[in-house]
């Protein structure tokens, strides 16, 4: 007799071991997949609602700053009617960081690539805007 006739009940639990380790590692990389994507969509949401806000406020005050030829102080008392923020101190230190924030976070200039370059560019651009809204709100207080 070669072969003992109890081998398989003595290798069944090896074999239980295998095919649920196997399984597991299908579901959860399946899973793996479906949260990662998850994951991704709620964090990058979360970056450009950052970067929509920072826009944002840099779009209001450029409407509010100064206008300085003639003929965009006749455009501005037409608009000011209708405007009812007063307009920002006349200042060109003021006037070249609302217009650097805004061009920082842009949203036609910013990529939504999924690379680690252009992720990394658009984290850059953000903190470098959150730093010039900071310089801006500091100026205006």
């Amino acid at each position: 007799m070669s072969s003992d006739p109890l081998d398989d009940v003595f290798n069944l639990e090896d074999r239980f071991y295998t095919q649920g380790y196997t399984q597991g590692v299908e579901d959860g990389a399946r899973a793996g997949r479906i949260e990662g994507r998850s994951f991704g969509m709620e964090k990058g949401f979360e970056k450009f609602l950052e970067s929509g806000r920072l826009a944002g406020k840099a779009i209001v005050w450029a409407n509010r700053l100064p206008k300085k030829t003639a003929k965009q102080k006749d455009a501005s008392e037409k608009s000011s009617e209708a405007c009812t923020l007063p307009p920002l101190p006349s200042n060109p230190r003021l006037e070249k960081n609302v217009k650097l924030a805004y061009a920082l976070v842009e949203p036609d200039t910013l990529s939504t690539d999924n690379s680690d370059e252009a992720v990394q560019d658009f984290d850059d651009r953000v903190k470098r805007a959150q730093g010039k809204v900071k310089i801006i709100e500091r100026m205006l207080n």
